[in-house]
């Protein structure tokens, strides 16, 4: 693997590892999901733009480039209203371990966006991770609404993250993180005024202002921009394959932080080995597949 190949990968798992921690901060913050997701994204979208004032980046794009990146970062606020909703309805553990489905859900619609075949490894790669989720889960059924909920999610995931493969390339990163966390800022406003709009006038506590604005700033702008950057170099597929570790950093991290120990039974360390050993064999097999690829040409 390349230097510079390499630097995206480790940018890629430090990614997984925050987003591992906005399950935490979603447990921590007392609001729901939907209004938590508003303060997040404004957070974020305000964070984003200073950074582009500072780099004298422009934001001018064609209008239809806008609503296409806006339409995109409706995808990403309804993702993250169904995440943190699960979070509030099951646990911490059960909504990132859904997110495993992301991983299929990339395996069948990439190709058909990028009009290539189905790789039979990225699907087989793709139920390993599901088999290991189920595990680390326990199959808990009691949580039925939070795992509907979290599937939901994890679908949403896998659209937003091939509508950001096809267009990572195109602009700066922090402009495409600019507009979508717009476009998520208004679709999750018109949401909360379509369904409760009494939620805008709740007082938050201090410590809720704290949480959002590392959720926002670090969480979400840094590593939401991350993400896009990756992108440019690494396939939908690859990208999802590493986010799966995000719900084993999140257990671990749950487990210490809420005193969840209850979570790290048996099925806990088979299904986190099963995970690892899935992101591990995947990325040895891109890597052979990169080198015979190179040897062709």
């Amino acid at each position: 693997m390349s230097k510079g190949l390499q630097t995206y990968h480790f940018l890629l798992h430090f990614t997984v590892f925050l987003f591992g921690f906005t399950g935490i901060l979603g447990r921590l913050i007392t609001v729901s999901g939907d209004l938590l997701v508003w303060y997040r994204t404004a957070i974020a979208f305000v964070t984003i733009l200073l950074i582009l004032r500072i780099r004298k980046t422009p934001l001018l794009l064609r209008p239809q480039e806008i609503l296409r990146l806006m339409i995109i970062g409706i995808f990403v606020g309804a993702h993250w209203i169904t995440f943190f909703h699960a979070i509030k309805i099951s646990n911490v553990s059960i909504a990132l371990a859904c997110l495993s489905v992301t991983t299929l859900v990339v395996a069948f619609l990439e190709p058909l966006f990028f009009r290539t075949r189905i790789s039979m490894a990225e699907v087989l790669g793709g139920l390993f991770i599901v088999i290991g989720l189920l595990l680390i889960t326990n199959v808990q059924l009691n949580y039925l609404a939070g795992i509907i909920t979290g599937l939901a999610s994890a679908i949403l995931s896998g659209l937003f993250t091939i509508f950001n493969k096809k267009i990572a390339n195109k602009y700066d990163g922090f402009v495409i993180s600019w507009y979508e966390m717009l476009g998520a800022h208004v679709g999750v406003a018109g949401f909360i005024l379509f369904t409760q709009p009494m939620k805008f006038y709740k007082v938050l506590p201090v410590i809720d202002w704290v949480w959002l604005i590392i959720l926002g700033t670090i969480c979400t702008a840094f590593a939401y921009w991350s993400t896009v950057f990756v992108l440019k170099k690494l396939s939908a597929y690859t990208v999802v394959m590493a986010i799966n570790l995000e719900p084993i950093y999140g257990t671990l991290m749950a487990a210490f932080i809420f005193n969840e120990y209850n979570e790290l039974h048996p099925g806990f360390y088979a299904g986190s080995i099963l995970i690892i050993l899935s992101v591990f064999v995947y990325s040895l097999y891109k890597q052979r597949i990169n080198r015979l690829k190179n040897v062709k040409e």
